[in-house]
C-alpha cells in the first residue's frame, strides 16, 4: 500500500516520477511548482520511499516517524532545525556547515538518509555555496532535496548538479482566461514597450488576486519555455528572450510574488514587471 494520502490527485504524475526514480536516487533532487505543503508532502514521501521496506506503505514505523520527522536519517533543515536548543548562539551557515561530517557518514539503517532544505530559495547564498561543496563530493548513502517555487530563484550551479521535478502550477487545472489575457498584454510589452498602462491606469483594474493569477499564468509560459512544450506563449517567450534572460524572467516573477505577499500594491507590482523587460 503506497502512502499518497498527503499528496493530492493533480501531483499524481510527480509521485510515479519519484517511484521510479527510487531504484536509482539523484544525489540532489529539486521540487518546484506547486505550493509548498505539496512540495514538503512529495518531499517527505520521497524520503518514505529510500526507506519503507514496503516503498513508502504510510503505515510502518519508519512512515510513521518520516511524517512525525523524527525518523534517524532524516534531516529536515528547515526553521525549528536552526532554533533547536543549543543553535541559537550560531549562524544559519555553522548550522548547515556542521552536517557535513554527518554527511560524510553512511545512514544509520538500511535506506538512504534524506536531507530536505523546505523553501530553498530563501536561504542565505553561502548554505547553497556550503551544499555545493558537499555535492562536489561523493556521499554515499545520502540524498538531498531542495524544494522552491521556481528553479530559477536556486543557484544556477547547484541546479545543475540537481535532478529537476515540476509540480503543477496552483490553478494548472482549469483555464483562466482573464489571466491569460492580461499576461499577453505583459508579453507585447516587452516585445514592443507599448499599450501596457492603459490596462492599469483605470481605477480598480488590478487587485491582488488577479495580480497573483496573471503572474501564474506567466510562470506557467515560463515552465512551457524550458521544457520545450509547444504553447504560443512558450515560443514568444523563447524568441523574446535567451537562456540569461528567461533565468532572470524567472528571479523576477519571484520577486514579485515575493512583493504581493509583504503587501505591495499589485499595480505597481504588475507595472514592474511590464517595465522590466521592455526594449
Amino acid at each position: 500500500m503506497e502512502d499518497g494520502s498527503r499528496i493530492p490527485a493533480r501531483q499524481e504524475h510527480v509521485r510515479r516520477r519519484l517511484d521510479a526514480l527510487a531504484a536509482h536516487p539523484p544525489q540532489s533532487l529539486v521540487l518546484e511548482g506547486g505550493d509548498a505543503d505539496e512540495r514538503e508532502a512529495l518531499s517527505l514521501y520521497w524520503a518514505k520511499l529510500l526507506n519503507c521496506p514496503d516503498r513508502a506503505c504510510g503505515l510502518c514505523e519508519i512512515c510513521r516517524q518520516i511524517d512525525e520527522r523524527v525518523f534517524r536519517d532524516l534531516i529536515l533543515v528547515d526553521a525549528a532545525f536552526f532554533e533547536s536548543e543549543g543553535a541559537t548562539h550560531k549562524s544559519h551557515v555553522e548550522r548547515v556547515r556542521e552536517l557535513r561530517p554527518t554527511w560524510g557518514q553512511p545512514p544509520h539503517g538500511e535506506g538512504r538518509r534524506v536531507t530536505i532544505f523546505p523553501e530553498f530559495q530563501d536561504r542565505n547564498p553561502e548554505i547553497a555555496n556550503t551544499l555545493l561543496k558537499t555535492l562536489e563530493e561523493p556521499r554515499p548513502g545520502n540524498v538531498f532535496v531542495l524544494t522552491a517555487p521556481q528553479r530559477e530563484r536556486l543557484l544556477p550551479t547547484l541546479v545543475s548538479r540537481s535532478f529537476i521535478l515540476t509540480l503543477a502550477w496552483p490553478g494548472d487545472s482549469r483555464e483562466d482566461a482573464e489571466a491569460a489575457q492580461w499576461a499577453e498584454a505583459l508579453y507585447g510589452a516587452w516585445d514592443n514597450g507599448l499599450g501596457w498602462f492603459g490596462r492599469t491606469m483605470a481605477k480598480g483594474a488590478v487587485d491582488r488576486d488577479l495580480a497573483r493569477r496573471v503572474i501564474l499564468e506567466v510562470m506557467r509560459g515560463l515552465r512551457r519555455t524550458l521544457t520545450g512544450e509547444g504553447a504560443p506563449e512558450a515560443g514568444r517567450l523563447a524568441r523574446r528572450f535567451d537562456a540569461e534572460g528567461l533565468r532572470r524572467l524567472g528571479l523576477a516573477l519571484g520577486e514579485a510574488q515575493d512583493a504581493l505577499e509583504i503587501q505591495a500594491n499589485p499595480t505597481l507590482v504588475l507595472d514592474w514587471l511590464a517595465t522590466r523587460f521592455t526594449p
